[in-house]
């Protein structure tokens, strides 16, 4: 490898939009070990992630980072990147505020006052509202995995990667239309409104526009130490579909569903680590399972789909760095990364109104699984989340496999008001 400034994206008009370049090959000779290339006169760009990595929240935040660092290793080791005519090596400065609110905002301020950060990745929700005000009046770049967080005021924050609980609708659409004689549903949840109740209220429009009825709603607390009654409570309705939406207890119901003897179809937002809910069941039992997230490793995930650089390669590496702790924000926060690259390469500059001007400028942005659109305005106020195709998973042989891409924008174009309607009842955030 020659040592010259080498980008990892570079990008080529395409009649509509740019699209990223493959970059598969340079990305697997990386992770092979390639030593790291010194650029003279390289500069340093700082991203910060204001993220859980402790306490019930850590495996939607402290995977993200060790996949943070995987892509910007490589990217430094490939040269760095070249944005407005200067290199830039990338760093990643992160902050544990634990999902406490109070941490997030200490957290916001030391990334942004003294690493002089140029972007903050965050997860979501109550964390994120919290630092709102300030973000917005230093116009910071801001990122969430919950566009719910977006309303008309919060200009500066986007979701580039995460459209939960929005994704959820494939699912619903895919299991209905390779099973047409599902009738009846049953949810449960955690009781929060950040991402259980929006989770049952989109797979409650998805089930209505299926003509699947829900038939009983379990909203339950973190505190929950056994499963078994409400397991029992809702298989009492004898439902065709039992869905778990964002539940974050997803292992030990489904170990309960197994012990009560369910022959039902289960779908559910995530299965992470679902190798252990196999452990603790059967590879027959969880046979079909329906979720959201898929392994990296899946060969459905190929260049021509997906703007992530050699997702194999990737997954093969977190593998080996960071055994059992894949989650589904371990390539999430990569993705928003990624999408900040190739944005602020856009914009020639790193500077944060300069890099989200590059990004809402484009209006066919990449998206993780192919191209995406702005999407918001008409359920949060603003048109700054990222929607597009998302894949629908389903367990097969002991594997999370892709079956099949399904588009997000397809469906909210035909059923949005649907949603909103379930959104309301629940008395959820709308415009």
């Amino acid at each position: 490898m020659k040592n010259t400034p080498i980008s990892i994206f570079q990008r080529r008009f395409n009649r509509r939009h740019f699209i990223q370049t493959s970059m598969a090959g340079m990305t697997a000779a990386l992770a092979a070990g390639l030593p790291t290339v010194s650029v003279a006169g390289a500069k340093t760009v700082t991203l910060g992630m204001n993220i859980p990595m402790t306490g019930d929240y850590a495996p939607w935040g402290l995977p993200g980072l060790y996949g943070c660092q995987i892509i910007a290793n490589n990217i430094n080791a490939a040269g760095g990147v070249q944005i407005g005519g200067d290199t830039y090596q990338i760093n990643i400065a992160s902050y544990d505020h634990g999902y406490d609110t109070e941490k997030a905002i200490q957290g916001y301020k030391k990334l942004v006052l003294d690493d002089d950060v140029k972007m903050v990745m965050m997860l979501g929700g109550s964390t994120v509202a919290s630092i709102i005000p300030w973000a917005m009046r230093k116009k910071m770049l801001t990122t969430t995995l919950l566009p719910s967080d977006i309303t008309p005021d919060t200009t500066h924050l986007v979701a580039t990667c995460e459209s939960h609980p929005l994704y959820n609708v494939t699912g619903v659409e895919w299991l209905a239309q390779e099973n047409p004689d599902l009738k009846t549903a049953v949810i449960i949840t955690t009781n929060d409104i950040e991402y259980g109740m929006q989770s049952a209220a989109t797979y409650k429009a998805a089930f209505e526009v299926e003509g699947i009825e829900v038939t009983d709603t379990n909203f339950h607390g973190f505190d929950v130490v056994d499963f078994a009654p409400i397991v029992s409570s809702l298989l009492a309705n004898n439902p065709d579909v039992f869905c778990m939406a964002t539940d974050v207890y997803t292992t030990p119901i489904v170990e309960q569903l197994f012990h009560q003897g369910y022959k039902g179809k289960i779908v559910s937002c995530t299965l992470d680590g679902y190798q252990d809910v196999i452990a603790k069941t059967s590879k027959e039992f969880v046979e079909g399972i329906v979720f959201q997230f898929p392994d990296f490793d899946d060969p459905a995930l190929t260049a021509d789909n997906t703007n992530f650089p050699d997702p194999a390669g990737f997954d093969e590496t977190f593998m080996a760095d960071h055994a059992g702790e894949w989650s589904a924000v371990a390539w999430e926060y990569p993705s928003v990364l990624l999408n900040w690259v190739e944005s602020a390469q856009a914009a020639g500059s790193i500077e944060p109104s300069d890099v989200l001007a590059a990004m809402k400028s484009n209006t066919t942005p990449s998206h993780t699984f192919g191209p995406g659109q702005w999407w918001g305005a008409n359920m949060w106020g603003l048109d700054n989340a990222v929607v597009g195709d998302w894949p629908v998973v389903a367990i097969q042989n002991g594997k999370a496999r892709i079956q099949e891409f399904r588009s997000i924008p397809a469906w909210l174009n035909k059923h949005s008001s649907v949603l909103k309607r379930h959104m309301k009842a629940l008395d959820l955030r709308t415009v």
